[in-house]
């Protein structure tokens, strides 16, 4: 006789199964045909629908509770090739509401009782655990739809400031973006130096041309004219039809003397680059090719944001802009004219030649007027340019820069002497 024979199977198979008796698990115990022999309290607890299930067949048990024919066929193949199964997903509805479980059995050997050879497992119930992984995986699918959303917006973002920009001036553009105390400074008072550039004969050139070879040459001789305004530091006011307006002194200045000549110098640029030309102008449909005027003026000007609430313009108003008009508009074609207050800013650089002395409409009083010519000494004025910077306290020019240790060395003499007059000890307040 076997050892099995003189004791109580039930006794045997309560015993083996009593781990799983107070587990939180939903746990079963099947014999070798899978034939369910016991379950514990949670069996019952988690699926009420399916009441006594004693002697009944796992996979029918598993058809019954709604699990889908590949997980029920999984699980027999599995079971009977390795002994084991695994199922980590198992959605089972009760009561109306969907929950997720996981699925663990495997076969069970005992030489001394044959009873206890079959297949013990339990449902493992995750719902809150994948509702939290569901929640997690749909958070991340979210901050993957909101960074793709806001690359969307920044690269629509990018589009529309690109667009804008080629709306302002350089100088313009950079102060909105980045410097608050534009924005919120109006205007101003300050000293600046005007140009104004028209093209000879333009209305005779817009009603002899097609509007498409009329765009061409336009924006051919604009986008040239304002890289060279750029170059040099111009604040590209506007454009008016063929007509520039650029101004220098803001939003940064280099001092009323080097704003001046850098205007000069523009404009001498200009007119050589629109010489140059000649043979693109032509071939564009000009047969006399193209001609400009060009007159420059200083003067203390107010400039800010003027308009309405709907649209603003960062500009400038006063005499020497309408001057800057009056002199370009007198000016013969190639030639740069300027008043009497520029001229004074740049006469020891300029070579400069006196022009006419008029009254221009809407002035009181006499303006004389300056051709220029060209600088006096071109390659100094590369190499020699005047350094200027402006602070809330005080400007400070460097009229010699060719030797820029020795006027570095000034400056220090000038800082000692200032520190002497006035006891500063700066190491103190430091």
């Amino acid at each position: 006789m076997k050892v099995e024979d003189f004791i109580n199977k039930e006794k045997v198979v309560d015993l083996s199964f009593f781990n799983f008796e107070n587990a939180i698990t939903a746990a079963y115990y099947a014999n070798e045909n899978l034939e369910i022999q016991k379950t514990n309290k949670n069996f019952a607890k988690f699926f009420p629908i399916l009441g006594n299930v004693t002697n009944a067949y796992f996979p029918n048990v598993l058809k019954q509770l709604g699990i889908p024919e590949e997980q029920i066929a999984q699980f027999k193949s599995q079971i009977d090739e390795n002994g084991s199964v695994l199922i980590p997903q198992i959605k089972i509805t009760l009561e109306g509401k969907e929950r997720m479980f996981s699925l663990l059995s495997a076969r069970t050997k005992n030489k001394n009782f044959s009873y206890l050879n079959g297949v013990q497992g339990q449902f493992v119930d995750r719902t809150n655990e994948w509702a939290l992984r569901k929640e997690r995986e749909e958070l991340i699918l979210q901050k993957e739809r909101d960074s793709e959303l806001i690359k969307e917006k920044s690269l629509q973002l990018e589009n529309l400031a690109t667009r804008l920009a080629k709306y302002l001036s350089p100088q313009i553009y950079q102060s909105i973006f980045e410097d608050k105390e534009m924005i919120d400074s109006k205007h101003s008072r300050k000293n600046l130096t005007i140009f104004f550039s028209d093209i000879v004969k333009f209305t005779d050139i817009t009603d002899t041309t097609e509007p498409e070879r009329l765009a061409s040459i336009v924006n051919a001789y604009l986008s040239e004219m304002s890289s060279i305004a750029l170059e040099y530091g111009g604040t590209i006011d506007k454009f008016i039809g063929d007509a520039i307006l650029v101004f220098f002194g803001d939003p940064d200045t280099k001092g009323d003397v080097e704003d001046a000549l850098s205007a000069i110098e523009m404009s001498i640029r200009m007119q050589k680059r629109v010489n140059e030309l000649q043979k693109t102008w032509k071939k564009l449909g000009l047969a006399d090719g193209l001609m400009v005027r060009m007159g420059i003026s200083t003067g203390f000007c107010t400039v800010g944001n003027f308009g309405s609430d709907l649209r603003l313009d960062y500009t400038v108003l006063g005499s020497p802009v309408n001057l800057a008009a009056r002199l370009q508009g007198m000016a013969n074609p190639g030639e740069i004219i300027i008043d009497e207050n520029t001229q004074n800013l740049i006469s020891q650089d300029v070579d400069l030649e006196k022009y006419e002395t008029f009254t221009p409409k809407g002035f009181v009083r006499a303006i004389n007027t300056f051709k220029v010519n060209n600088f006096k000494n071109q390659k100094g004025r590369k190499l020699n340019r005047k350094l200027s910077r402006t602070g809330k306290r005080v400007e400070i020019n460097v009229i010699d820069s060719s030797d820029i240790r020795a006027a570095l060395q000034e400056l220090k003499q000038i800082q000692n002497a200032f520190e002497k007059e006035y006891s500063i000890d700066l190491s103190k307040e430091k």
